[in-house]
Order: structure tokens, then C-alpha cells, then sequence
């Protein structure tokens, strides 16, 4: 009874929470789309330009650190797919051949007018519009001076309206992805000689945590582009950089932690391999402990350097005690996630801890 009784005061909490982290997102939205349609319309749209007003719609609805890339990637995209359209149609009739052959162009175009992003399907989709419209000339001209205007209203007015903080944004990414390499290695050393349904669960789970931790350094990455276009965050960009570099770090270290859940996946149910998992046992849980300590202090910015020596000595003792091809790989990934960690980043500088 007293779960139906709370379960209002609950909904209204998550609205608040809704309200407070999505309100500013649609706040610009809103004031995006309505200045690029009233700009189209100083510059002479003589019907309504929903063109305009598509383009803020587009670009800002995902994450705005990439309303920049999506403006350009559908001018781009606008641009060219008009083009392409206009051309065939002024080659031969509309067919089901010529359709094909539009959308054909567009796809491919579409690949190299990336603008940052992955296929710009824009080109094929505007194509075909200007294919199917009765006048096509008229419809591709607007089509294109409305996406323009909509795209520079755009590009002037996300980094100042209510811009997203990349700090912020990056300290959280950073903790996350720290914890999801820790949960993975400590999560494969618990199941280690478990039984073959368990590692093979566990492996599922660690790619998951690998995919968002991919997903993560692509974000630091987009953060890291979209600040040079931000003047109201230029004083962040050393520590947003710090904090990309750490990303890209764990980026890397997820391959290793990968590869140490698929060993574990390929040895868990070998009756020839039990004497060397049940040695294993004593050992990895305590050394992955010591591993993952690691990687979460060099993801939060804390120097991680006792905890590589720790987890360095444990393995040292390991080497030293077994010796066997079990022991081996199950240890190798361990060193390599370690390397890692002391291996400076591109730049040629280490990161920088504290």
C-alpha cells in the first residue's frame, strides 16, 4: 500500500529530474528552430521554411557537443543530394531504374560527405525528394538556401545557448568507464573455473562494458573538437584534454580485459585444464583486484603508480610460483592493462595525475 502512495510523490520526482537535465536541451531547441524559421523568412521564404527549421531539429535532438558535425554533415548532405536529383532528372524520365540509380549515387556520395559522422544517408534522402516533386527545380532551390540558413543559425547559436559543460560531461565518462574495466576484470577473475555458462555470461557482459567504453572515448573525442567552437568554455581545455586522454587510455586497456575474459571463457570446462584453473583461483582474483585499483585511480586522475607496483609484485609472485601455459596467458593480459598505464599517450607526454 504504501508503494501505490509514494508512487505519485516517485513520478513527480522523475519529471523534476527529467525537467532539470533535458530542459535545457529542448530550451534550445526550441529557440533555435524559431530563429532559423524567422531568418529564413527575413530572407525572403515566400512559403513556410520548414527546411530551416528541420536542420536545429536535427542537429540538436542527440548530444549538442555534435550540433556542429550534424549541421554540416545535413548542409552537405542537402547540397549534394539536390544536385544529384537534378541531374538524373534532367537525363532521363522518372522510372524505377532512375530511382534506383538516384538512391545509388546518394549512398555512395554519402560516404565520403561524412562531415565527421558515419554514412550521410541526407544526400540519398534529398535526391529523392527533388526525384519525386512535381517541380523540382523550384522545390531543390528552396530546399537548399533554407537548409543553409538553418544550419548557420545552428552553427552561431549551440555553443552560446545553454552550452553543455565537456568537463562535466568527461569527469562522468571517465568514472564510468573506470568502473565498467573494473567490474570486468574483477567480474572475470569470480567466475574463473565457475563452469562454462558463467564464462560465457561473463565474456557477454565484458563486451558490453567494452562497447560502452568505446562509445565513451568517441564522446571525449567530439567534446574534445566541439570545444574549439565553444567561447564560453575555452578555459577548460587543458583539463578537457587531460580527461580525453584518460579515456583514450581506458579505450585501449578494454582490449586487454577482453582478451583476459576470453581466455577465461576458452579454458572454464576443460577437465585437462582443472588442476591449473584450481591453482589459478588462488591467485587471479587478488591480482585482478590489484589491477582494476589501478586502472580506476588513473581514470579518476589519482597517480596510479603504487598501485601498478602492487599489482607488478603480485604477478612477479605468480610467475615465480607457476609457470605454466594457464598461468601465462591468464597473466598476460594483467601486464599488458599495466603497460598501459605507464605507456605515455601520443603526445609524448604522460598524463597528468592529481
Amino acid at each position: 500500500m504504501s508503494d501505490i502512495a509514494d508512487s505519485p510523490a516517485r513520478r513527480a520526482g522523475r519529471a523534476r529530474e527529467h525537467l532539470r537535465t533535458e530542459g535545457p536541451a529542448a530550451a534550445r531547441i526550441v529557440v533555435t528552430v524559431a530563429l532559423a524559421w524567422q531568418v529564413a523568412l527575413w530572407l525572403g521564404a515566400d512559403q513556410p521554411p520548414v527546411f530551416a527549421a528541420i536542420v536545429p531539429l536535427v542537429a540538436l535532438r542527440g548530444d549538442p557537443m555534435t550540433a556542429l558535425g550534424t549541421s554540416l554533415q545535413r548542409t552537405l548532405g542537402v547540397v549534394a543530394g539536390v544536385l544529384i536529383g537534378l541531374a538524373v532528372l534532367n537525363l532521363w524520365r522518372p522510372s524505377t531504374l532512375t530511382l534506383a540509380l538516384v538512391v545509388s549515387l546518394g549512398l555512395g556520395i554519402g560516404m565520403v560527405l561524412r562531415a565527421g559522422g558515419g554514412l550521410n544517408i541526407q544526400v540519398a534522402a534529398s535526391s529523392l525528394l527533388v526525384f519525386a516533386n512535381a517541380s523540382p527545380d523550384s522545390y531543390a532551390l528552396d530546399r537548399a538556401w533554407e537548409t543553409a540558413a538553418g544550419a548557420t543559425v545552428t552553427i552561431l547559436l549551440a555553443p552560446l545557448l545553454w552550452p553543455p559543460d565537456p568537463q562535466r560531461i568527461l569527469a562522468v565518462v571517465s568514472d564510468d568507464c573506470g568502473a565498467r574495466l573494473s567490474r570486468s576484470l574483477t567480474g572475470t577473475a569470480a567466475v574463473l573455473g565457475g563452469g562454462p555458462a558463467a564464462a560465457r555470461d561473463n565474456l557477454m557482459r565484458v563486451h558490453a562494458h567494452v562497447e560502452a567504453v568505446h562509445a565513451g572515448s568517441a564522446r571525449a573525442r567530439e567534446a574534445e573538437r566541439a570545444l574549439r567552437f565553444n567561447p564560453l568554455r575555452r578555459r577548460q581545455r587543458d583539463t578537457v584534454r587531460l580527461r580525453a586522454e584518460r579515456i583514450a587510455t581506458a579505450d585501449g586497456l578494454a582490449v586487454h580485459v577482453a582478451t583476459l575474459a576470453g581466455e577465461v571463457a576458452a579454458f572454464t570446462g576443460r577437465g585437462d585444464l582443472a588442476p591449473d584453473l584450481a591453482r589459478a583461483r588462488l591467485r587471479v582474483p587478488e591480482l585482478a583486484s590489484l589491477t582494476a585499483r589501478a586502472v580506476e585511480r588513473a581514470l579518476s586522475g589519482d597517480d596510479p603508480r603504487a598501485a601498478v607496483a602492487a599489482a607488478r609484485a603480485g604477478l612477479a609472485a605468480y610467475a615465480h610460483a607457476d609457470s605454466r601455459p594457464v598461468a601465462v596467458a591468464l597473466r598476460r593480459p594483467l601486464h599488458r592493462v599495466l603497460d598501459a598505464l605507464e605507456v605515455p599517450p601520443t603526445g609524448g607526454q604522460r598524463l597528468t595525475y592529481g
